[in-house]
């Protein structure tokens, strides 16, 4: 992945000299390394940030710890860069996203996780070696525009945040790294069946209440959109809302109503489905709210103690933790970006 001669520095004419040419100065880029994202390794890293170098001053940082990347973001805010990349999956751009929202630092991607919707939504190639290329043709084309954040309890989000039944799959992957690793969404499959298996049709499912300025529904499982489509399998995409984007001002918010085995396979095809005709949202278990500013989730299930039955909750597919109620809400114009 060595950069050729077509990738050197750009020749700028300088009138000023008398027609000499000078080259233009290389923008300052910071590369945050997710090291435990699933396609990345030292050997990458290094072929990728030599590769850079062709045309940016090029400086690396490898992540140690869970919300580590939001810390080396907001760093980046007084280290004078052009652009930030995040290095890694979803996960690792959320952290990035949380560390520089609000900010006029360009952020962009390098695919290193599974699925990374993000990259795809946005048009950077899903390869690591062409989305190498792509960032550096960005540096003739560096044109970085602003996109909305979602908002759950403060916490940023770029494309999506579940509760319920799907975050709880989250949860249960993100326990077993390795497998996730060698089984893709084949592991994720498996958990969402005996994960619903085990607390949606033996067990007792949470109940949670969705409030919107459109209306109110109660469900098992909720997922808020920033943008299209919800999430990848392998390369179908998986649709759940609509009219959802990343620069509409809006979030995009579907409740399932209730957990019976004979609706899961009609609403699965209808995710996975390429028809227009064949929508999740048109599921007769599905509630969808298009165009919400906000909007709230409360869990309505308690123990026997009379205490309130938290709900999991993840946001861009990384679990955040259990809670008994959620904040919905758009932060707009909040993250800029380049693609």
């Amino acid at each position: 992945m060595e950069p050729s001669s077509t990738l050197s520095d750009p020749v700028v004419s300088a009138e000023s000299n008398g027609g000499a040419s000078r080259r233009a100065p290389k923008k300052r880029m910071l590369v945050i390394v997710n090291p435990y994202a699933t396609t990345v390794s030292d050997r990458l890293k290094n072929l990728v940030v030599y590769a850079l170098q062709g045309r940016y001053q090029v400086e690396a940082v490898t992540t140690e710890a869970q919300n580590h990347a939001t810390e080396i973001g907001r760093e980046a805010v007084e280290g004078g860069y052009d652009v930030v990349v995040a290095f890694g999956g979803d996960g690792t751009l959320n952290e990035v996203a949380c560390g520089l929202a609000g900010t006029d630092i360009p952020v962009t991607m390098l695919p290193g996780g599974r699925t990374n919707v993000v990259c795809r939504s946005l048009g950077i190639p899903g390869d690591v070696v062409d989305a190498t290329e792509h960032l550096l043709g960005l540096a003739d084309d560096f044109n970085p525009r602003k996109i909305d954040l979602g908002l759950a309890s403060g916490r940023h989000f770029v494309f999506a945040c579940g509760a319920g039944l799907d975050a709880m799959v989250v949860k249960r992957v993100d326990a077993h790294p390795k497998l996730k690793t060698r089984f893709g969404e084949w592991y994720y499959t498996y958990a969402a069946i005996s994960g619903f298996n085990r607390h949606y049709l033996v067990g007792t499912p949470t109940r949670i209440r969705l409030r919107s300025e459109q209306g109110e529904v109660e469900g098992i499982t909720s997922v808020a959109q920033n943008s299209e489509p919800f999430t990848y399998f392998g390369r179908r995409e998986v649709r759940v809302c609509e009219d959802a984007a990343f620069d509409n001002g809006t979030l995009s918010v579907a409740m399932l109503k209730r957990a019976a085995l004979h609706d899961i396979p009609t609403l699965m095809a209808r995710c996975l489905a390429k028809s227009d005709g064949y929508r999740a949202v048109n599921h007769r278990q599905i509630q969808h709210f298009a165009g919400l500013k906000e909007a709230r989730l409360d869990s309505l299930t308690t123990n026997a103690s009379g205490e309130t039955v938290h709900f999991p909750v993840e946001v861009d597919g990384d679990y955040i933790g259990d809670h008994a109620s959620l904040e919905l809400g758009i932060d707009p114009s909040a993250l800029t970006v380049l693609a």
